[in-house]
């Protein structure tokens, strides 16, 4: 294939050293007119590289080389330090595991491969995972919950598709995940965001933003946002509720990383609803497997019919595969022995980041450290660039993501920065700290 062709090219130039660390790949046009191919196959190519971390890129500059990205066999080097990825670290990943679970639902559903399945979802997963949200206080009926191919594809259903309320707008906190800003762009959306700091938000500005710009819906991440880590009180919450009843405003609540809850007072916004006005997402994905993608998705009742619609002629339905096995996994409690796990593992690199943060005694740094999670996240408060900061680190294999990726175009904060820790463990983190620290001078 001639994504293939270039892939190859591209690793030959590192290779012959024509492209050299810290230096910038051919645009994507130039390479367009060199293989006489699509816009789409080279953007396919870099973004295989970046994965692979073998280059960044730089939002509206280009894509550039990592220090020792390759070695002679084309290999990559295991010397990356990644607080860039949302990934679960693949040292604690369940493979066997669900691989077992994988080869019974292979077995026990073979007779449904050879004709479509429900566009709502495997029926036996639905019950399973309406008893599990009973356990994260989200008490709902089989009807209204649907399994989506990851909450990607499930944020992008609900931007696109008419609500009940007429509203035209979308509300987004500032910053937040990326793809939800996509999503929004790709689908013409107007998009309004509002800040969100370690203190919350701004009630006046969300009353107001809710009372004069027909909000359609406020997509939020109530617990462990991404990419700050900052999760709102259970009374912030309830202000938040208030208001969108107030104005009849939809909630989509994006609870990604419920399973790493340790605070047992918290609770989603959705079981403080009584209005039926709060979309609950659950992801499966980030915490199993990437490559999973099986999310579900609760719904107020109005909504089902609209939402079936569009999820039926966007895939017709999940694979089935994947949602035999997420059954199997959840049926036999393994999905909760790999819960007991990572929380253990997520509450002991934040505690390590936290009290390593406060040993260091800085003051151009204002570190923002969850108790659980993924993210944590920083502030540069002297003249130092973040990005150039990132640049240089990106080149040492220590990898950040720029923080324009979080916002809307008006809306940056050039030094907030995100610090994953979901595939770095202590070690790596006290290196990785270090060295942002020595860039910082």
């Amino acid at each position: 294939m001639k994504y293939e062709t270039i892939l190859r090219y591209i690793k030959s130039e590192i290779l012959m050293k024509k492209i050299n660390a810290g230096e910038k790949l051919p645009s994507i046009r130039s390479i367009c007119k060199k293989f006489q191919c699509s816009k789409i196959t080279v953007v396919k190519v870099y973004d295989l590289l970046e994965k692979e971390h073998i280059v960044y890129s730089i939002p509206k500059s280009g894509h550039y080389l990592i220090e020792n990205s390759l070695n002679p066999n084309n290999n990559i080097s295991n010397k990356n330090i990644d607080f860039s990825t949302s990934i679960l670290d693949t040292r604690i990943l369940p493979y066997e595991d669900f691989q077992h679970c994988l080869n019974q639902a292979m077995e026990l559903y073979k007779k449904k491969f050879i004709s479509n399945s429900s566009t709502q979802g495997l029926e036996t997963l639905i019950n399973v995972i309406a008893k599990q949200l009973q356990d994260y206080q989200v008490f709902t009926n089989k009807q209204n919950i649907f399994i989506t191919s990851g909450s990607q594809q499930a944020i992008n259903i609900l931007t696109m598709m008419h609500f009940p309320n007429g509203g035209e707008n979308v509300l987004i906190e500032q910053p937040t995940y990326y793809g939800v800003i996509k999503s929004l762009e790709l689908n013409n959306i107007n998009t309004i965001g509002i800040k969100r700091n370690l203190d919350g938000i701004d009630f006046n500005e969300l009353e107001k933003i809710f009372k004069c710009n027909n909000v359609k819906f406020f997509y939020i991440i109530p617990r462990f946002h991404n990419p700050t880590g900052f999760s709102y009180s259970n009374n912030d919450k309830r202000k938040i509720l208030e208001l969108a009843e107030k104005y009849n405003v939809y909630i989509v609540e994006d609870d990604y990383l419920a399973d790493l809850e340790v605070d047992k007072k918290s609770d989603p916004i959705y079981s403080l609803d009584s209005s039926s006005r709060v979309i609950y997402l659950k992801s499966y994905s980030k915490i199993v497997l990437q490559g999973l993608r099986v999310s579900a998705v609760v719904l107020p009742k109005v909504l089902l019919k609209t939402f079936e619609e569009y999820k039926k002629w966007n895939d017709l339905h999940t694979s089935l595969i994947s949602q035999g096995a997420l059954e199997i996994y959840i049926k036999n409690g393994m999905f909760n022995e790999h819960i007991k796990k990572l929380k253990e593992v997520y509450s002991e690199r934040m505690s390590y980041l936290n009290i390593l943060t406060k040993s260091l005694n800085r003051a151009d740094i204002i570190w923002h450290v969850p108790n659980s999670g993924f993210f944590a996240s920083f502030e540069i408060t002297n003249n130092v660039r973040a990005k150039d900061i990132i640049k240089r680190l990106n080149i040492k294999n220590v990898l950040f993501k720029y923080p324009k990726t979080f916002y809307l175009n008006n809306c940056i904060d050039e030094n907030l920065i995100r610090l994953s820790i979901s595939s770095v463990n202590t070690n790596e983190i006290k290196r990785g700290i270090f060295m942002l620290l020595k860039e910082m001078y």
